[in-house]
């Protein structure tokens, strides 16, 4: 690397190495760009090192205690359960390291050069790289903007020892007796059920009137009564007030119907949202739009107001999924290379790793009446597949939405067992254009989960075998 006052030239340079940035350079290198990466942190940004990747294992990890734990119901019960947590956290810290190790071979495998720093924008074709006392310009010819994001700080939950945020709560060295969760939404949820398994006391502080207030009602009501099974205490339209901390613990304020309660725990977890990282990079001095939350303006292609400079990810509208942000990497990428790639989030999935799971695709009912669409909703019990039950997973059910005229599958909504991984299908139908009938004529394997899915399809038609 050229280091001084002389620019280092490149035809795309990414800023940030999360699933949206290293995902669009290195696509962006595979259609023939001279491509650079920076990042400030380690590669795989906050999906990999503290979110996605280690909440699910740590998830993971709870659903392990809970079975190892037996079930009364199939004539299994073990007593003693032990959990050596710091070799759990030895081995969730070993996933993340391969996972990043991963990412930094493929990205030197496709020829992207890695750079570690801040980025400042100078102008609109060139940034200053800052690396403790050193420091480097780049000049570019196009620019990916992947910052990401950062947990919300409430003013008067400041975050410390006892008052963490999600990379706080995932890193702990010991298994809490008890835990305050701010904010119901999937980060608190995922990771109330997770703790809950291992054994802690978890009480849920939500100030809207349900948890995972976007998902839909009947959805949350199974994960809910599955929560209460595990001893967790869910309080809704209520609002965190104070934190006062402890040597040994903190007590947690909150008001509720006008009320003022206190609850006291060993930690408070504060999961109220992400803010982007669009601060402090020199955004506003090159004029790059951005509405009131900070979130940066682009168009179809993700291309911001300014032709050369484009922006995914969490920085930009739309919810902070990890492989929304690696989708509209592929776009932007692609745009640059003079593709006609263009973004369109219909068929983008939403999980919720809950317990159980919760995944939704495409149209809700609610939202294809509000978009003027005339469906059939067609729902499917997971009590009435033969897998579900050898598991003895049968809470929930899967929704498929469908139009009226034709029976085109517009989307799809489950809760239930493996969720996340049942979704899949009825995005690829919603992308491919397919209808109920493609499904149902569509053999799939006995007995397994997927059926239910063929199942719904078959309910959406008029001619259900396994539902009267």
């Amino acid at each position: 690397m050229v280091v001084g006052d002389f620019p280092v030239e490149v035809d795309t340079l990414v800023v940030g190495a999360g699933p949206g940035g290293y995902v669009a350079a290195i696509r962006a290198a595979q259609l023939g760009q001279k491509v650079t990466i920076v990042d400030k942190g380690p590669l795989g940004g906050t999906c990999l090192n503290v979110g996605c990747i280690p909440s699910k294992a740590l998830i993971q990890a709870g659903h392990l205690v809970e079975n190892a734990r037996g079930n009364e119901e199939m004539g299994i019960t073990t007593e003693n359960v032990k959990v050596d947590f710091e070799k759990v956290q030895t081995w969730k810290d070993g996933i993340v390291k391969r996972l990043t190790s991963g990412v930094e071979s493929l990205l030197k495998g496709n020829k992207v050069d890695i750079v570690k720093g801040e980025v400042y924008f100078i102008d609109k074709n060139s940034v200053r790289v800052i690396d403790g006392d050193n420091s480097q310009t780049y000049k570019f010819n196009n620019c990916i903007i992947a910052t990401g994001s950062t947990p919300i700080e409430i003013p008067s939950f400041p975050f410390s020892e006892r008052v963490l945020d999600s990379t706080g709560a995932l890193n702990l060295k010991e298994i809490p007796k008890s835990m305050v969760v701010i904010g119901g939404g999937y980060i608190g949820t995922e990771l109330s059920g997770a703790y809950a398994n291992f054994g802690t006391k978890i009480t849920i502080i939500e100030g809207e009137k349900e948890i995972l207030n976007t998902f839909d009602k009947s959805m949350t009501a199974v994960v809910k009564r599955r929560l209460k099974k595990k001893n967790v205490d869910i309080v809704t339209n209520a609002m965190a007030k104070s934190v006062e901390e402890k040597d040994d613990g903190v007590v947690v304020t909150y008001e509720v119907n006008g009320e003022e309660k206190t609850v006291e725990a060993d930690y408070v977890l504060v999961t109220v949202g992400r803010r982007p990282n669009t601060k402090d990079i020199g955004l506003e001095q090159i004029g790059v739009e951005m509405d009131e939350r900070g979130l940066i303006k682009i168009d179809k292609q993700c291309r911001t107001n300014i032709p050369n400079i484009y922006a995914i990810g969490d920085i930009v509208a739309g919810p902070p999924l990890a492989h929304k942000a690696s989708y509209e990497g592929k776009v932007a990428a692609e745009a640059i290379s003079g593709k006609k790639s263009e973004i369109d989030y219909i068929g983008m999935p939403a999980v919720v790793f809950s317990d159980p799971e919760m995944a939704s695709v495409g149209y809700t009912e609610q939202e294809a009446k509000e978009a003027g669409i005339e469906v059939k909703v067609a729902k499917f019990p997971f009590a009435a597949n033969g897998r579900a039950l050898s598991l003895n997973e049968t809470d929930g059910s899967l929704k498929l939405i469908t139009r009226k005229e034709d029976g085109l599958v517009i989307g799809g909504q489950i809760v239930g067992p493996n969720a996340s991984d049942l979704v899949a299908e009825i995005g690829l139908a919603i992308e491919a254009g397919m209808t109920a009938e493609d499904i149902a004529l569509t053999v799939h394997a006995h007995p397994t989960l997927s059926e239910i899915t063929m199942e719904a399809a078959e309910v959406a038609l008029g001619t259900p075998i396994h539902v009267l």
